[in-house]
């Protein structure tokens, strides 16, 4: 029996409470035993939560490797819209699977092997596109529309200070003041903008006054407190499409995290002010007061001390081996020459952020030594190019093996030989009395064509295997070594920084080991060099001056 692999896909939360997936699951497995195919358990994939309109997911990456490395004979889908609601990926991905001789096959559509069926499968993949963007744009619009005549429907509940009446046949949905909560969004703005209390500070006594949140089992949290005193619905003026969704401008640790896959392909970024819809609400705090507070939320982000122009080296990168919070740069000073001495800290030690409860203890490490023990590792790394050079051959290597061009060369040139030889033996049979003159000058030129056909097709892989190679022209690491290790005492942060992120992946922090995850393989270079740890420095602290 043949084998093959399941995908599935739901793009929703409430998709996935309602476990659709699962039916899916259950419809091809019984679509599998029915058309004679072997499904194994790893076999199955799923995306839960990604959006048909992005092409790279998790699940559906593994069934194009399977595919290129010839794993699997099919591939078996619901429907065409949950391979993808974007009919040119449909396309990129059915031509892909079948250079790689893998079958797509989908339960609530006709097998695509006459010209009528592939003409209707295109058709359903760009009237699914169309309906998405449909759907898209009407919601778009009607949100707006009734943003404008003031409707807090679209607005999708209402914050903390606030209750949501939902709407009835006779009255639409309101904001209703919680006066419990009402009290806390009036201290929160007096203190920040009468008392002159920072944030921490103020997060810092809500904590301590043991004031619940809006869910009752957390804590407060800068951000919260950030975000009350932003939120202009707290003087009467809730705001619709305040943000919008754009392209993910930088990596960040969770994105690592997750293999560089997320469910959401990209992020939020807030619209200019003058953009936002203003819908009235009941007013918690008075204008004046809430235009106090902006101001001086205005002031502190250009004056604050966190906003330093100044870089550093491991700025994104440290992870803290004990709890896995990041690290931060801080500082303290010399009491006798006031000299400021930088660090990084674990937000994990720093007890007050976790109402006075530590996650970790460890301890705080002196930024020139850590900057200086990882470049320098990386220097050496750099000035040893045929680790390098192994790593990059290792990879032009493997993508020489599962390119699909490499592998269709392959099948057609054995489907070649097998024309080659029915066309032989047709002579033979001639040859011997058992077929007519007329059969074989029949049968014969059809097999001709089929041969200069594939020929053709040889040729056309020829020459994408041969782009491919000067695609894959291996790079000069020596010449760019050299290169470099006569001007790294030249280069500035930004430029370290660069190279930094090219060839590490995070830096783990221990209390007393450094351990630098590279992105290429170091474990023949550990071998020869026995791996070394770096110890770092354990003096007492210096007293911070105030």
């Amino acid at each position: 029996m043949k084998t093959a692999a399941i995908y599935t896909r739901v793009s929703s939360d409430h998709q996935k409470e309602n476990k659709t997936i699962g039916s899916q699951v259950d419809e091809l497995l019984r679509f599998a035993e029915e058309q004679g195919y072997v499904v194994p358990e790893e076999y199955v994939f799923k995306d839960e939560g990604y959006s048909g309109a992005v092409l790279i997911r998790p699940g559906l990456e593994r069934i194009r490797d399977l595919s290129a490395e010839g794993q699997v004979q099919a591939v078996l889908i619901y429907s065409p819209d949950r391979l993808s609601r974007n009919y040119a990926y449909q396309v990129v991905l059915m031509d892909e699977f079948a250079s790689c001789g893998t079958e797509v096959l989908f339960v609530n559509s006709a097998k695509a092997d006459t010209p009528e069926a592939a003409l209707l499968l295109q058709l359903q993949g760009m009237i699914s596109e169309y309906e998405r963007a449909m759907i898209k744009e009407r919601a778009r619009r009607g949100k707006r529309f009734k943003a404008k005549l003031g409707i807090v429907n679209v607005l999708c509940g209402a914050p903390y200070g606030y209750n949501y009446i939902k709407k009835t046949d006779e009255t639409s949905a309101w904001y209703e003041i919680n006066e419990e909560q009402a009290l806390v969004i009036r201290e929160v703005f007096r203190l920040y903008a009468e008392e002159f209390f920072s944030i921490g500070a103020i997060t810092k006594q809500l904590n301590t006054r043991k004031i619940p949140t809006s869910k009752r089992v957390s804590k407060w949290e800068r951000s919260a407190v950030w975000s009350i005193l932003r939120n202009p619905a707290y003087c009467g003026k809730a705001c619709y499409g305040k943000t919008e969704q754009t392209d993910r401008q930088r990596i960040t640790k969770p994105f690592r995290d997750k293999g560089g896959y997320v469910t959401a392909n990209g992020c939020k970024r807030e619209k200019p002010r003058e953009e936002w819809i203003e819908i009235p609400v009941p007013p918690i705090v008075d204008q004046s007061i809430f235009d106090i507070a902006q101001e001086k939320l205005k002031d502190n982000k250009l004056h604050s001390q966190r906003n330093t122009v100044v870089q550093t080296l491991l700025q994104g990168m440290m992870v803290c081996a004990e709890c896995g919070y990041s690290l931060y740069r801080t500082f303290t000073c010399t009491k006798q020459a006031k000299k400021k001495i930088y660090y990084y800290r674990c937000y994990g030690s720093d007890a007050y952020r976790f109402e006075g409860v530590k996650k970790c203890c460890c301890k705080a490490v002196r930024q020139d030594y850590v900057d200086n023990v990882v470049w320098q590792q990386i220097v050496a790394l750099l000035e040893d190019p045929t680790l390098i050079q192994r790593e990059v051959e290792k990879r032009v290597e493997e993508t020489r093996k599962t390119s699909p061009v490499v592998q269709q060369k392959a099948l057609i040139e054995n489907q070649k030989a097998k024309l080659s030889q029915s066309m032989d033996k047709l002579l033979d049979a001639y040859q011997e009395g058992l077929i007519t003159i007329d059969q074989l000058r029949k049968r014969m030129p059809e097999l001709q064509k089929r041969v200069k056909t594939t020929e053709k097709e040889l040729e056309n892989l020829k020459m994408h295997e041969l782009a491919l190679d000067q695609r894959l022209q291996l790079l000069d690491v020596q010449s760019f070594t050299n290169k470099l290790g006569q001007n790294v005492n030249q280069l500035d942060i930004k430029e370290k920084k660069k190279i930094l992120r090219l060839l590490v992946k995070e830096i783990i922090i221990g209390n007393d080991i450094i351990e630098i995850r590279h992105s290429i393989p170091l474990k023949e270079a550990q071998n020869e060099q026995k791996s070394k740890s770096y110890q770092l420095c354990t003096r007492s602290p210096v007293s911070p001056c105030y």
